[in-house]
């Protein structure tokens, strides 16, 4: 069969967003305004697709992300979106021709890193990709959680206002900028994010008006905003039991998150709320009388990390301890291989390639799943998948790379 994989047209557009929503399940037509609107936000220099005899039967897409890390700094990554190969065309190397094309040019273009959110586990490891970050969603059964029902606003001088999508626009972007800066594995949100988000830009799926709460504090600075919804749910008796669902919630501080969960937990009707994707060690249960209110409904890998520049990633992050390592890197032949000595400390580091005995190996996924301080390398160790060359190396891993709180990216992208 032969299969042509290059870079999309403008006038191949509509089909390749035609195999993207097959790849996802989705109904595969779509109003000309949605694929104008997408096709006015891509970049085709950065969209591939595979033909056969013109018709498109895989998709991928990349653009440029900014990625927070330990410590506060941005690398620039290759955030990679809109993998499908459809039903017909599977196992036939198109997604490896198209992810080979798309990390050679991230790697010209100086990008350190590549992420992406995997639909699916088992696929990207292969590529060098590792889970760098994950998520947790609770259920919180509101009547036991133990809350003061009497609850009607924050205690330390704050409000909380509800808004609308404008509002959000406007309020949104800067407050987002803050935010990432403090939160390893956070990414930018560009215009047409905050449009798709408040449903000014048509997305092609029912959009469903949420709600809008800012934290404000007694300062008025807002430092905190939540995203939800509600269902309308009666049980017998006439008795409400609502459900609200947070799309999302950030703060800049515990109090504005515990002010910001408070609020959603008092709304009058709502006997259960749905936190959306959290990071695994949020506050939220501990800001209940009794955390048991709040049961694990999903835990799982996220945001996943592939190291296209080893020095650049390693020198760009913090660690929690002055320390130094040298890591052999097995990357077969990708831009991770090699030996490189670390010297770190919670001011910064050196790396640089080196000829000196590894303390360490690991595989390039192994790596990625360390950078952002998520993974523990003494359980890698444990798991056959780093090898410890020098005895107590893998516990001077786990002394540098992991993080008092852990990882977390709050979008999808």
């Amino acid at each position: 069969m032969n299969l042509e994989v290059r870079h999309v047209t403008a006038s191949e557009f509509p089909d390749w967003t035609r195999a993207l929503d097959t790849g996802f399940l989705r109904p595969p037509v779509m109003a000309d305004e949605v694929v104008a609107g997408r096709l006015a936000s891509t970049d085709l220099a950065r969209t591939q697709g595979a033909f056969d005899n013109g018709r498109c039967v895989a998709t991928f897409r990349s653009f440029t992300q900014e990625l927070t890390v330990v410590g506060g700094a941005v690398l620039t990554a290759d955030a990679i979106s809109n993998v499908t190969v459809s039903p017909t065309h599977r196992r036939r190397g198109l997604l490896s021709r198209m992810m080979a094309a798309d990390l050679t040019a991230a790697r010209e273009r100086g990008d350190a890193v590549a992420t992406l959110i995997a639909a699916e586990y088992p696929i990207y490891g292969r590529y060098g990709f590792g889970p760098a970050t994950s998520i947790t969603e609770w259920s919180v059964d509101v009547p036991r959680a133990g809350l003061d029902p009497r609850w009607a606003s924050p205690a330390d001088g704050g409000r909380i206002d509800l808004v609308d999508g404008a509002d959000i626009r406007k309020l949104g972007p800067e407050f987002h900028d803050r935010f990432r800066a403090l939160q390893p594995g956070a990414t930018d949100r560009d215009e047409r994010w905050w449009q798709l988000n408040t449903g000014q830009a048509p997305s092609g799926h029912a959009w469903t008006e949420p709600f809008y709460a800012v934290y404000r504090s007694a300062a008025g600075e807002v430092e905190g905003l939540a995203v939800y919804t509600a269902d309308s749910t009666w049980g017998d008796g006439k008795q409400p039991l609502n459900t609200a669902s947070v799309r999302r919630l950030t703060a800049l501080t515990p109090a504005a998150e515990r002010a910001l969960w408070r609020f959603i937990c008092s709304i009058d009707w709502i006997t259960t709320v749905r936190t959306g994707y959290r990071a695994p060690d949020d506050l939220l249960p501990y800001f209940l009388p009794d955390p048991r209110a709040a049961r694990i409904v999903t835990h799982a890998d996220y945001l996943w990390l592939r190291i296209l520049d080893v020095v650049r990633a390693l020198e760009a992050r913090t660690y929690a301890v002055a320390g130094s390592l040298v890591l052999e890197i097995h990357d077969d032949g990708g831009p991770a291989a090699g030996r490189f000595r670390l010297d770190a400390s919670p001011a910064g580091a050196d790396c640089a390639p080196t000829t000196e005995s590894p303390d360490i190996a690991l595989g390039a996924r192994e790596l990625a799943a360390l950078y952002l301080g998520d993974a523990s390398a003494v359980r890698l160790a444990a798991l056959g998948v780093l090898t410890e060359e020098r005895p107590g190396a893998a516990a001077v891993a786990e002394s540098l790379f992991r993080t008092a709180r852990r990882p977390w990216c709050p979008d999808v992208f």
